[in-house]
């Protein structure tokens, strides 16, 4: 059962994963296109990071308390809406918000996919499962920067964004459908 659920769990990312290649071979391209200088593009690298930086914490312990399940979900519904307001910004200003959360939301997945995953395995199970949840980022960022290089010389930069956010969309409902949480209920976490 949990072997399968995983497998579910990357199914549900891997859209999300590609488009994250996707946004990363081409975002410092857009930026600059939108008249950002090499210093403001490095502020909104760092933007992102600082946003994670503060919010993993907070994230892992709520996620202790209510489930994996619902926070994994949040996480994806709130980057296909990052890449569609990426799709809409019209200059440094405006992607600095969004890539704050941006930042938030690959840090929650980042720190409750890898609980949900150690949560379905056994102890004998786990390295192997951690594999197939790093093969799916890998797979993801193997697909996506040829890819995003590809839809950005064809359709553009925004509407490879827009097409990004479709895909992630996709990613969530099937982790509605599929994705089931661990229930961690321990009456001592605080």
């Amino acid at each position: 059962m949990g072997k399968k659920q995983v497998y579910l769990l990357c199914g549900a990312l891997l859209p999300t994963m590609i488009c994250s290649g996707i946004i990363y071979s081409i975002f410092a391209l857009y930026v600059n296109q939108l008249g950002a200088s090499a210093a403001q593009i490095g502020t909104i690298y760092t933007t992102g990071a600082v946003a994670g930086l503060v919010i993993a914490p907070f994230v892992g312990r709520l996620s202790d308390r209510h489930g994996r399940r619902p926070i994994i979900l949040i996480c994806l519904a709130s980057l296909a809406v990052v890449f569609f307001l990426y799709a809409l910004a019209t200059s440094f200003v405006t992607i600095l918000p969004v890539q704050a959360l941006e930042g938030a939301a690959w840090a929650a997945l980042g720190t409750v996919v890898p609980a949900l995953v150690a949560d379905l395995a056994t102890e004998r199970e786990r390295g192997a499962f951690m594999g197939v949840y790093n093969q799916t980022w890998y797979l993801g960022w193997a697909i996506g920067p040829v890819l995003g290089g590809f839809l950005a010389d064809v359709i553009g930069f925004r509407l490879t964004f827009v097409v990004c956010a479709v895909t992630i969309a996709a990613g969530l409902t099937l982790g509605f459908r599929f994705v089931r949480d661990t229930r961690i209920q321990d009456a001592n976490v605080s």
